[in-house]
């Protein structure tokens, strides 16, 4: 199982493919659900690299389904799109073994075109902005800030729009938001996001992690015009993850998530480059932070998930 590897699906026709994302596949199993297969496909900078990391799928997708567990505790009203870990009868016998774990049942829904991302310290782009002109995302913040610091008002929402595949993603103000997909709407998923982030940056914490920023998905179940948390949540990939003790105010931290990459991306001239090939150190220091993660959030050994999922 180590070194399962998987970046392109083949369901041999059992099921019918519904779109193929920077990571997940999405294959229809009726009128009403869909099949989430998250392959070991890594993107950075809105690039596909020409290499896996083995076993991220499976990574994704269950650490996904725990912080499911842990957010709907949390927040009791709570609806998520998820249904089951269990494959569709569908999928034939002999090609099981690689889908299992990687791959969820969820519920189809309405998927609102932006993407509601949460940031809690100043890093990243948000940090860029911030040294040009004052501002994250167009909002306001109170100057003489250092890099890596929380926001001293609390997490701030910036939401980005939801760019097909091949085209990038665009920060925008929470008011363009409310432009694309309707004021109710974008006041309830701001409000959703914000909650969530701060319950799980709690949970984080207290297993010595600090999520600086994450990314949330939401769709609408038209039946009860519920908005529904979809998509990988607070996973290596949609967020950034810092080891509370190594942390320093005026630093950039270390990482568990694909910040290595970008680094690497970066020194080599190749940010932005289609069909880069990682190195091996890179794939495995990769593979090492994002299990690190996911021992810590979970308090799981990987490894012995892994046995365990596949029996």
């Amino acid at each position: 199982m180590a070194g399962n590897l998987l970046t392109q699906t083949d369901l041999e026709d059992s099921l019918p493919l519904v779109a193929r994302g920077k990571v997940r596949d999405l294959y229809k199993v009726d009128d009403e659900t869909l099949l989430f297969v998250t392959t070991d496909r890594i993107s950075a900078y809105d690039v596909v690299m020409g290499r896996g990391i083995p076993n991220k799928g499976a990574l994704l997708s269950l650490i996904t389904v725990h912080w499911f567990e842990v957010l709907s505790a949390a927040i009791p009203s709570l609806r998520t799109h998820f249904i089951t870990l269990d494959l569709p009868e569908q999928i034939p016998v002999k090609v099981r073994p690689q889908y299992q774990n990687r791959s969820m049942q969820v519920r189809k829904l309405e998927v609102f075109k932006i993407e509601a991302i949460v940031r809690g310290y100043i890093t990243g782009s948000a940090w860029s902005s911030y040294k040009k002109d004052g501002t994250v995302c167009g909002i306001q913040i109170q100057p003489g800030l250092k890099e890596s610091q929380a926001f001293p008002q609390g997490p701030i929402y910036t939401p980005s729009t939801k760019a097909d595949l091949g085209d990038h993603d665009e920060n925008i103000h929470p008011d363009k938001a409310k432009e694309i997909i309707g004021a109710s709407y974008a006041e309830r998923i701001e409000e959703l996001a914000l909650s969530l982030y701060k319950h799980a940056a709690a949970y984080a914490y207290e297993r010595g992690i600090i999520i600086a920023d994450t990314k949330f998905e939401f769709g609408l179940d038209k039946k009860t015009d519920d908005v529904v948390l979809i998509d990988e949540v607070l996973t290596p990939d949609s967020s950034r993850f810092w080891p509370v003790d190594l942390y320093k105010i005026g630093e950039s931290p270390p990482s568990f998530d694909k910040q290595h990459l970008r680094d690497w991306l970066t020194s080599q001239g190749l940010k932005g480059k289609e069909g880069v090939e990682m190195s091996d150190e890179v794939i495995a220091k990769t593979e090492k932070m994002y299990r690190e993660a996911f021992e810590r959030l979970t308090g799981r050994e990987w490894n012995e998930t892994l046995v365990k999922k596949a029996i």
